[in-house]
């Protein structure tokens, strides 16, 4: 939390901290481009549900085959860091965020992230004794790659009806090349049987629609969905504003999404699915390359979270270009 980080520093700090234990999972990039960068570089983009240590974190979604002792703040704080600090990310979008003002905020702004940060207006953490304050939706930017234009902080609605989910919008503008591109990080609701509340995906869209059709801006658009690619919510996004999700490159043809993002054991069985997403506009921006996901025998029979990694889901890293030319419109 000193005002200036070296980030290796505090990757080794993170590393002394966890001391000898199981070996945390390793992951590798697979290229997609033609390393052909477009102009500007590559902006490299983290979507990640890390957990929330209040109401999840400390074994209320009731992970049965992990031990407590994993699930301790005192050791996720520093695998959540070494996980983010391991992939360096330009944007790094985060849902059940419950250690924002304490953690996450003042170390991320030591080493140079800007930031904005959206509570749930009726977080369950608040119903936790001892909890750290609502857990929310926290979008942070590297600073020395980009300058922030405007944010806003939304409350989505199903319905027509306020819910408790919510997103950040964040406007960003790269200082090299004074490119814009729109940053979306959301939270659906979670659990089978709430499908048409997921309908909020729809209610984001409409929010910031508007504003990427006024600036002519490339959008993308983060999140733990809580939805299945067979859900309503997932194909309105494949069909709106020229939107694609990126881990479908990892596929042969780039159709489907990966077998799972988030992969644990409840009372009730065994959870493995895809739920979260990285969207960006197809016509604005290209995949050049994608962090794997690991392997069932890398995750381990107790599955997620564990003594190796700190979230039941897992972190999702895309590296993208700007293309030449913008082709249609968004």
């Amino acid at each position: 939390q000193q005002e200036k980080s070296d980030p290796l520093e505090l990757l080794r700090q993170c590393e002394e901290a966890l001391g000898e234990g199981p070996p945390r999972l390793h992951r590798n990039f697979t290229s997609i481009g033609d390393g052909a960068n477009g102009p500007g570089g590559r902006m490299r983009v983290m979507q990640w549900n890390i957990l929330a240590q209040a109401a999840l974190g400390e074994g209320l979604d009731s992970f049965v085959r992990c031990p407590p002792e994993a699930l301790s703040w005192s050791r996720r704080k520093y695998l959540i860091l070494e996980e983010i600090l391991g992939h360096r990310p330009h944007i790094l979008c985060l849902q059940e965020v419950d250690h924002y003002h304490d953690t996450l905020q003042p170390v991320l702004a030591g080493l140079g992230y800007g930031s904005s940060f959206c509570p749930k207006p009726w977080s369950p953490c608040l119903q936790v004794e001892g909890n750290n304050g609502p857990d929310g939706c926290a979008l942070f930017f590297d600073h020395k790659r980009y300058d922030f234009l405007d944010s806003v902080n939304i409350r989505l609605s199903a319905m027509k009806i306020p819910t408790n989910q919510v997103a950040v919008a964040t406007v960003l503008r790269c200082r090299s090349t004074g490119k814009r591109v729109c940053v979306a990080v959301t939270h659906l609701k979670a659990r089978s049987g709430w499908e048409r509340l997921r309908g909020q995906g729809a209610d984001l869209l409409r929010h910031i629609h508007a504003l990427v059709q006024k600036h002519g801006l490339p959008l993308l658009i983060c999140g733990d969905f809580n939805a299945a690619p067979t859900e309503e919510v997932y194909r309105r996004f494949s069909a709106s504003v020229r939107l694609d999700s990126a881990y479908k490159k990892l596929s042969r043809g780039g159709l489907t999404e990966p077998e799972y993002t988030t992969w644990k054991i409840r009372p009730s069985g065994e959870s493995c699915s895809t739920l979260d997403y990285i969207w960006y506009s197809q016509d604005w921006l290209r995949v050049e390359a994608l962090l794997d996901l690991p392997t069932e025998e890398q995750i381990g029979p107790g599955r997620l979270p564990s003594f190796s990694y700190p979230s039941d889901h897992l972190s999702l890293v895309c590296d993208f270009s700007f293309t030449q030319q913008p082709g249609g419109t968004l």
